[in-house]
Parts: structure tokens; C-alpha cells; sequence
């Protein structure tokens, strides 16, 4: 089956003469004059080795309603509705218009696969015009001229990796956009962690309603990771109850590090982590190591404080916040419930966290209001000066991915921005949009000259 390809974009980008070539015949229109394209025009073509429906369309233009623009607009989005994979021109020489960054809004909640094209990069005027191009929040611009014939290897290989996924749908990646209802259909995997003996498998089974674990007082009852799935309030979790972590120095014999490394794979596996702390010991230094171990794998963590009714309950709140504070700044404000488990109290509580540290953990921050807590931070608080004695300049920051979120910084000088500045960026960031208790992955980038060779 053919790949279904709408090339779209404002006015004058191109459009047509991508589409030209790419069927390799003068099918559409081609004119200095903006708007010469006004319905939608499809052509079957062979592209290499690969089969392709080519949609050309019209240049998007607000319109009131009954004008002609916005019956060609409603053409354009047909177009992007049919179409398997959307490429998004914008012209490099002119730069970023109004245009191009309220299209990119309405092509991205089409949830359709997008490949930006910096289109017109004959030169080296458009330096400029590429890197304001990230800030669109699709990703990284190809370097393209479809008039000189630049980049179409890339695009290619490309448009050969999304042909080759269409041959076996596959359910949506990590990292792309989920609406509230979409997120709520997905079965979310928990994995329930934490020392031998603190109450894991009891937890399991008092969340089901079942004697679905093992349990008992001898430490080291579950071996193996088990999956049990629980319905609560509309959502469907995934339960793991997994073996317990003891020191690595003290894992002995074939099974046990069998089960170690069972335990490591559901956590690493799972989306939402559950620490199950005994009260009576809370957050020593093995349970250190496997927060940190969650958190560096990008999990979003939940501390569930188990014991709760026959613990000392102010000395280990206290504990806990001071370690917390001072030995796992990773993801500050980790969510803490206090539970009992053998007598079922504080489970919705926990469960409630889970969503939540999962919503948040699948966060994506729209572009505009992104970079305009950007401009905001750096006004409150410059960064500061280089090896140089220059001030480092931060030009934009886009969100890469989800899951956790990961956000690109672009500077002309990163090597020279001190971690200090990077940690006050994270924690305003965690701050302004509620992203308190997950792991934040924020990279700073060169902007470096496509042309410099």
C-alpha cells in the first residue's frame, strides 16, 4: 500500500515545487506569486523504492467563514486527515512568519507524523530562519532545497522509515502527545519495589482484594516479578509485585540475583515505580540506591511509607523529609503517602499519587507558552558570563519527548553554562507547570552553522 504524503505550509514555501519533483512530472503550478495553489492536487508516484501518494495543497491562510480561503483550508486539513506522514515546509530565507507557528499548532493536533522542512537553503542567509524553526515544537528542521536539489536523501530515508512502520501498525510511542481520554486507556504498568519484608506482596494483594500473593514473615517469599491487573476509577493499572533489593554485597546464589535482576527489569519496564518503605526504617541507604536507580531510568516514583499504624510517626515523617531533602533532589517533591497495608488504610491515597505522577510524567508543554517562560526566567535571572567574559546567550528551548519530559536548550555556548544555572532553569521549570516529583531531563545544545563545511 502506497505511503500518503501531504506536503503543506503557508503561502510561497514551495510546496508545488517539492511535489514536482518528487512525482518528477510539472503537475502543479509553480509562481513566484503566493497563493497560486488552491485545491488540493494528488499524484500516485514511484520514489526510489518507495510507492507514494503526493497531496499537494494550498497555502493556509486565516479566512472567515464562506470565503474561498477557508474552503481551501478545509481542503488542506482533508488532506492532512488522509495522509500517513505530513511534511511541514516553511520558507528559511523569510524566517518564522505568524503563519507558520498557528499552522504548526493545528498540524500537530492532527497527531499526525511530521517531518519540518527548512526549505530554501541554497545559501547561508537562513542560518537564522532554521534556528528559530525549533521552537515550532516539531523537531529538528532538514536542511532542504527543492529547487537545487538538497536533502532529498534525507528525506528519503526519512519516508522510508515511516513506510516501513505502516506495514505493522504499532500503538503510539513513548513520547508522543496523549489527550486526557487517550492516556486514561492505556494500562498503566506499576512496579511495587523496595527491601525484603517491608510489605510489597501484602500491598499487592490488599489493592486487589485478594490473597493473590504469597505473604508472610519470612523475608524473601516472591522470587519472580507477577503482574496482576487492577481496575480503579476508570483507569487500568498493571501491578508488579516484584522480589525485594537487598545490598548488592549480600545477593548470594543463583536465584536471588535472578530475582534482583527480575526486579531490576519490571522497574526499568514500568512507568509509575512504588517504594515501599518500612516506617520503622525509612529511606536507609539501599532504598537510596533504588530511588536513584528509578529515577536515573526516567520512571516516575511514588513513596508509599508502609506500617503506618504501628509506627513512631513523627520521628519517621521527619526522617523521611531529611533524607529526602538531602538524598534524592533528582525528582524534589517525590510524592509520599503513608499506608497500611495489613489493615488497608491510605490506598486510594497512593492510588490517587500513581495517577497523578503519571499525568505528570506524560506532560507536553505547548511551545508558545514554553518559550515564553524562557524569556521570563532569563529576564528574573541572566545567565551568566562566559569563559569569554561574554554573556551566554540561550536562544530557545523546545520539549523533545515525553515520558519522561525531556526538553532541548540551544546556545551558541553551552560548554560554558555552569550546572548552578541549569539546576535554577529545572526547578523554575518543575515550579511554573506542576512537574514537582518527576525526573526532568534538560539538555543544552550547540547551535551549530549547518553550512560551517
Amino acid at each position: 500500500m502506497a505511503l500518503k504524503v501531504a506536503i503543506v505550509g503557508r503561502p510561497n514555501v514551495g510546496k508545488s515545487t517539492l511535489f514536482n519533483r518528487l512525482v518528477g512530472k510539472k503537475l502543479a503550478l509553480v509562481h513566484d506569486l503566493p497563493g497560486v495553489t488552491r485545491d488540493r492536487k494528488e499524484a500516485v508516484c514511484k520514489y526510489k523504492d518507495l510507492d507514494l501518494t503526493i497531496i499537494d495543497t494550498a497555502g493556509y491562510e486565516e479566512a472567515t467563514e464562506g470565503k474561498m480561503e477557508e474552503r481551501m483550508w478545509q481542503q488542506t486539513k482533508r488532506a492532512i486527515d488522509e495522509s500517513d506522514v505530513v511534511l511541514f515546509l516553511f520558507d528559511a530565507r523569510s524566517g518564522m512568519q505568524a503563519y507558520d507557528e498557528h499552522f504548526a499548532d493545528l498540524v500537530r493536533k492532527s497527531k499526525k507524523p511530521v517531518i519540518l522542512i527548512a526549505n530554501k537553503c541554497e545559501g547561508k542567509a537562513q542560518e537564522l530562519g532554521i534556528y528559530e524553526a525549533y521552537k515550532l515544537g516539531l523537531g529538528e528542521p532538514l536542511i532542504f532545497s527543492a529547487e537545487h536539489s538538497i536533502g532529498f536523501d534525507e528525506l528519503y530515508l526519512m519516508l522510508k522509515e515511516f513506510d516501513t512502520k505502516k506495514q505493522e501498525p504499532t500503538p503510539k510511542e513513548d513520547d508522543e502527545e496523549l489527550s486526557a481520554d487517550e492516556l486514561k486507556k492505556r494500562p498503566v504498568q506499576v512496579a511495587i519495589v523496595g527491601r525484603p519484608n517491608v510489605g510489597k506482596s501484602t500491598l499487592v494483594n490488599a489493592l486487589l482484594n485478594d490473597e493473590r500473593m504469597l505473604t508472610g514473615p519470612e523475608a524473601g517469599l516472591t522470587r519472580d516479578a507477577i503482574t496482576s491487573e487492577l481496575k480503579w476509577k476508570g483507569w487500568t493499572l498493571n501491578l508488579v509485585d516484584t522480589a525485594g533489593l537487598r545490598k548488592q554485597a549480600k545477593v548470594t546464589g543463583a536465584i536471588e540475583k535472578m530475582s534482583v535482576e527480575s526486579t531490576l527489569y519490571a522497574a526499568n519496564m514500568a512507568q509509575v515505580v512504588i517504594l515501599v518503605l518500612d516506617a520503622d526504617g525509612v529511606l536507609d541507604k539501599q532504598d537510596l540506591t533504588i530511588a536513584r536507580k528509578v529515577l536515573d531510568e526516567g520512571r516516575a516514583l511514588v513513596i508509599a511509607l508502609n506500617k503506618w499504624d504501628v509506627a513512631d510517626k513523627k520521628e519517621a515523617l521527619d526522617k523521611l523529609n531529611d533524607r529526602l531533602q538531602t538524598s534524592l533532589t533528582q525528582a524534589d517533591g517525590v510524592p509520599t503517602v503513608t499506608i497500611s497495608a495489613l489493615k488497608q488504610r491510605g490506598l486510594d491515597k497512593l492510588l490517587s499519587a500513581v495517577i497523578k505522577v503519571y499525568e505528570r510524567w506524560n506532560v507536553r508543554i505547548p511551545t508558545a507558552p514554553l518559550n515564553q517562560w524562557f524569556r521570563d526566567v532569563q529576564e528574573a535571572n541572566p545567565a551568566p558570563l562566559g569563559k569569554n567574559k561574554r554573556r551566554i546567550k540561550l536562544k530557545y528551548i523546545t520539549q523533545a519527548k515525553t515520558r519522561p519530559p525531556a526538553f532541548y536548550i540551544f546556545s551558541s555556548n553551552p560548554e560554558g553554562l555552569p550546572d548552578s544555572y541549569l539546576r535554577y532553569l529545572t526547578n523554575q521549570l518543575r515550579d511554573t507547570f506542576n512537574l514537582r516529583g518527576i525526573p526532568l531531563r534538560i539538555t543544552v545544545r550547540k547551535s551549530d552553522n549547518p553550512y560551517a563545511e
